[in-house]
């Protein structure tokens, strides 16, 4: 064993439109955790500092500490040592950035790091989307890069691979001051839809895939124009259309939520990518939001131990 472990893991965004709960990117946000084995008699002390300032559960149920425990219970490991996490995080949390996602890779792969545990990164991947939920997060996170992350033919387990972004490609994010917890955003989701809206969910997440790895502008705004979950969100998230349509009149390919929102992403050239950043964020401050803006160019690596 290790006496001390700092673990780096990136943020992310999920679903970019069609890719509804399989597509997801690593973007250069991250959160960062120092695990250090301690003489305590309480389990885990832990300490937040950055966008984690917001966070006020319990430390045993902090996404960072179960995807500790939830590693070392994969692992077999039985024997568990009173430890201290310091978390500090760039990555804004209930914001559809994979602030969850990344604290539950962080706390497992630092107690895969720090006891010695052998866990490769895709059983990471599988144990933190049992924690977590969202494997188009998780996956992101573990492995960097733009991912596909779907349910294996026989359930069990996850078939991951990386998605072609062409290389002019940018990601835009515009995150403003207000929250939509992931909770909420799926309740408002329906049971089911229509047949017919199902066959232009398929059409458009394989015009999502394509349009990625071409830029190709149709192909992308097709994709980003997603028909199973944003359609519903969007009331969740206050200025959403004159923010998407600021986008596309600044020279964006096609504009959604990040995740389940609030942050709306857009799909840029990268020559656009700053005019398109303003324009978003005006959008907002004429709606009388607060938003911020930054610029993805090529995605992100997965998480590092330091």
């Amino acid at each position: 064993m290790r006496a001390s472990v700092t673990v780096r893991v990136p943020g992310s965004t999920s679903n970019l439109g069609a890719g509804f709960d399989c597509v997801g990117v690593a973007v250069d946000r991250w959160l960062t955790l120092t695990a250090t084995l301690a003489s305590s008699s309480a389990a885990v002390a832990i300490e937040r500092r950055g966008t984690l300032d917001v966070v006020t559960v319990a430390a045993e149920q902090d996404l960072c500490y179960r995807g500790f425990l939830k590693a070392c219970d994969v692992a077999g490991r039985t024997s568990l040592p009173a430890v201290l996490l310091s978390a500090e995080s760039g990555i804004p949390v209930a914001r559809g950035l994979g602030s969850s996602a990344a604290a539950a890779v962080a706390g497992a792969a630092a107690a895969n790091a720090l006891l010695g545990l052998g866990l490769e990164r895709e059983v990471l991947v599988d144990l933190c989307t049992d924690l977590e939920g969202h494997p188009d997060n998780v996956a992101p996170a573990v492995h960097g890069g733009a991912l596909l992350a779907v349910r294996a033919a026989t359930g069990n387990g996850l078939v991951v691979t990386q998605l072609a972004v062409h290389a002019s490609l940018a990601l835009v994010f515009a995150v403003p001051d207000f929250v939509v917890e992931t909770k909420q955003a799926r309740a408002v989701l329906p049971e089911s839809v229509p047949h017919a809206t199902a066959v232009a969910g398929a059409g458009r997440a394989a015009a999502l895939i394509q349009g990625l790895a071409s830029a190709d502008p149709q192909l992308l705004a097709v994709g980003l124009d997603d028909v199973l979950h944003v359609p519903f969100r969007r009331r969740l998230v206050p200025g959403y259309d004159a923010v998407v349509s600021a986008a596309l009149g600044a020279g964006a390919f096609g504009a959604t939520l990040s995740g389940s929102g609030p942050t709306i992403l857009a799909v840029v050239s990268s020559q656009r990518a700053s005019t398109v950043a303003e324009a978003m964020v005006r959008a907002w401050r004429e709606g009388g939001v607060r938003a911020e803006s930054f610029v993805a160019g090529r995605p992100a690596g997965g998480y590092e131990i330091t």
